[in-house]
């Protein structure tokens, strides 16, 4: 049994390691690619080890460096960053085995590049979930904008390097005007950044101020992607599908809900956020965010496109849970960031084994491809379901939480735009299906096979019908995040 101490030092340090060693492997392609994959296995393992310590009621702390009184680089591993770490380095495993496909199948260049800088934003992933207070959480959120962003602009074309422009321009902006202020905010007032059991705000912040310094934070994280601060999520969308399952699963967006569900857990504290009604606003703001991004949604023929306005709204559930602020909500989010990721992979994994194996990008082109491609479409439905809140799918139980959540807060209106929300999930996620199985074929492709793009997705699909079942880990986890 591996120490929780050494389990979380392996866990932030492997990613980083694999990313060092894979210029060296360059003429090598086998051993590179296998890098990624195994470097999975092992930060996964490590995470289970920290999980299991956290759900015991221990909490794995590695101290780094003291910078100033109320100031240091310190990890310690909270119940929500134990479930952050576990679907960052969970998803890895399988999204290393797609890249790999992918890349190959799709002939993608600077492959050695693009392993390099995956590796770096899974290393900024695992080190933003067991961050032990916000100087520490900030340093990685930007290290994880940072390498991401020659992922975004691995294409290297004009539409490419917009993106990757304005990709930049909203998170750094975002994180240096609103985020790194309200982080000094918290410092000025409470002198010190730590994450604690029940926040650290209620006896040193004026409730009147709650609204504006959480208006800061859910502005500033720019990742959560909260409408207006969301087109560089679908803008980002020209980059290879695995970053894009990167950005939408297992890294960047899940970095920015996880921290704003932290911020307002262990800084705000959910009784003071309660008390003080500074979050009212922010549930309206996400309620308009769910169902808006999902009615852009239903527009999109674009694969790609049509999953990642999905995601904005998906998000936003996150966000929405964390700013009902009770007990329940709070651990409906949680959960949904599991549910959502397994789901979210799986769906994006499918659009790139379409683009791999027969070269479809569009919703439109898909009419009749159901027997050509029967797995990647069986895959698709099982993340489809999920992601739409059907059992036995593990999206039914964090919006299930969710919804009792609301109710226990006498926001019944929320109630409404989760049950409009699913509704729009079914039309969109469902037409691609429809289409490819009901509807006569209006492009004849060759389906070229390609099985690191098959079988990640119907392994991801498969989780989440388990997760359903052994949803037991997360929930403990989840308990153990709101108890006093």
């Amino acid at each position: 049994m591996m120490m929780p101490q050494t389990a979380l030092l392996v866990g932030i340090l492997v990613p980083l390691v694999v990313a060092c060693l894979t210029p060296f492997l360059a003429n090598r392609p086998l051993w590179r690619d296998a890098a990624g994959p195994l470097g999975g296995v092992a930060t996964f393992i490590a995470a289970l080890h920290v999980a299991l310590a956290v759900q015991a009621g221990e909490t794995p702390r590695l101290f780094v460096v003291q910078i100033a009184e109320g100031l240091a680089i310190d990890f310690a591993v909270t119940p929500l960053g134990a479930i952050f770490g576990l679907v960052a380095s969970g998803l890895w495993i399988f999204a290393g085995l797609y890249s790999v496909g992918y890349m190959r199948g799709a002939k993608e260049k600077h492959q050695t590049r693009f392993a390099a800088f995956y590796a770096v934003a899974v290393h900024a992933a695992m080190a933003i979930a067991w961050s032990g207070n916000l100087l520490v959480l900030f340093i990685f959120y930007e290290i994880l904008t940072f390498s991401t962003y020659p992922l975004v602009t691995h294409k290297e074309s004009q539409a490419a390097r917009d993106a990757g422009r304005l990709y930049m321009s909203i998170l750094v902006g975002t994180s240096i005007v609103l985020l790194l202020p309200a982080v000094i905010w918290v410092w000025m007032v409470t002198g010190n950044l730590e994450f604690s059991s029940g926040g650290i705000l209620a006896d040193a912040l004026d409730p009147k101020m709650a609204p504006m310094l959480l208006a800061l934070f859910a502005f500033g994280v720019g990742k959560a992607a909260l409408v207006p601060i969301h087109r560089w999520l679908p803008a980002a969308m020209v980059a290879p599908t695995p970053v894009s399952a990167l950005l939408h699963a297992v890294a960047v967006v899940k970095a920015g809900v996880f921290t704003i569900l932290t911020v307002v857990v262990y800084v705000f504290g959910i009784d003071f956020l309660s008390a003080s009604d500074a979050a009212t606003w922010l549930v309206w703001l996400a309620s308009f965010t769910i169902l808006s991004s999902s009615f852009v949604a239903i527009t999109k023929d674009d694969i790609k496109a049509r999953l990642a306005y999905s995601t904005i709204s998906q998000l936003s559930y996150i966000v929405l849970g964390a700013a009902i602020a009770s007990n329940m909500a709070v651990q409906g989010a949680a959960i949904h960031i599991v549910m959502h990721a397994a789901g979210k992979i799986t769906l994006f994994f499918c659009a790139g084994a379409f683009y791999v194996q027969a070269h479809l990008t569009k919703i439109s082109e898909l009419d009749g491809q159901g027997r050509e491609m029967p797995w990647v479409f069986a895959a698709f439905f099982i993340g489809a379901l999920s992601i739409i809140g059907i059992p036995p799918a593990g999206g039914s139980w964090s919006k299930f939480i969710l919804m009792v959540g609301a109710v226990d807060s006498q926001l019944y209106f929320v109630l409404a735009v989760l049950g409009l929300s699913s509704l729009l999930n079914i039309y969109y996620l469902l037409e691609p299906l429809s289409r490819g199985f009901f509807r006569s074929k209006v492009k004849e492709v060759t389906v070229e096979s390609h099985p690191l793009v098959v079988i990640p997705p119907v392994i991801t699909a498969l989780l989440s019908l388990a997760l359903f079942f052994y949803v037991d880990l997360f929930a403990d986890l989840a308990s153990l995040m709101v108890a006093p």
